[in-house]
């Protein structure tokens, strides 16, 4: 391994943290952004096919803190546009995103990632990622996508079939990967603990609330959030029927 790649694995080992949740699946987050920005990254190790579900803020390289195996595929999938879950997409050549936001993967808009919301944060990271950084000049490299994800199509691993679900409310192309078999649900934004963001642009409260409706008849064994903690199915339907209630 050459200098630079040492030094690349160096600092993002000291500027993500990581948690083995067991069924080859890890998750990564950026303990010093901000915690309105700081979201879940997960590693999910297939026979065939390694999947990447989100890219963080893209402040410090991901793929050096993934381990990922030496000419075995990789696939990075966005759960929807938002500038937290798409700031190191461009590091992998295999991006997928649902098609209602596909368009905005080719120029990564403000007005759709939302990056001045972050720029704008006062306390926007406790630490720099970087000797020399502000996020004045954040920006979010472009990463058009190699595939168009809709309701229904599927996303193989070699051992794993994740089905793909539309859940938009949060955002207009919001999904959810469902492995049916094993009962794993990557909720991305849809739901997670906390109160749930309902007031961006793009967001829409009434479809938010048809989407809280179909999580309540979605079976599996855990949720993994695109914030926060892992959940199970009792959590994940008290949530949406409190929203549901408000």
């Amino acid at each position: 391994m050459s200098l630079a790649a040492t030094g690349e694995v160096h600092r993002a080992a000291d500027w993500f943290s990581r948690e083995t949740l067991g069924r080859g699946i890890t998750r990564i987050w950026e303990p010093h952004v901000h915690p309105y920005f700081r979201s879940n990254v997960f590693h999910i190790r297939g026979r065939d096919v390694d999947l990447v579900i989100d890219g963080g803020m893209g402040l410090v390289p991901l793929r050096p803190v993934l381990d990922l195996p030496t000419g075995k595929p990789v696939v990075a999938v966005a759960t929807h546009i938002h500038v937290d879950h798409v700031g190191a997409l461009s590091e992998f050549e295999t991006r997928l995103g649902h098609r209602e936001e596909s368009a905005f993967f080719e120029d990564m808009p403000d007005e759709h990632t939302l990056a001045h919301l972050f720029r704008a944060q006062r306390d926007a990271v406790s630490k720099s990622p970087h000797e020399v950084w502000s996020p004045l000049h954040f920006q979010i490299r472009p990463a058009p996508l190699s595939r168009i994800l809709d309701e229904g199509c599927t996303i193989e691993t070699g051992d794993r079939s994740f089905l793909v679900l539309h859940l938009p409310g949060h955002s207009p192309g919001s999904l959810g990967l469902l492995d049916e078999r094993n009962g794993d649900f990557l909720a991305g934004d849809a739901i997670y603990r906390g109160r749930l963001v309902d007031d961006l642009p793009g967001s829409d409260v009434h479809v938010y609330r048809k989407t809280m409706l179909r999580l309540l008849e979605i079976e599996f064994n855990r949720a993994y959030c695109g914030h926060g903690e892992i959940i199970d199915e009792n959590e994940l339907r008290s949530i949406a029927r409190t929203y549901l209630a408000s």
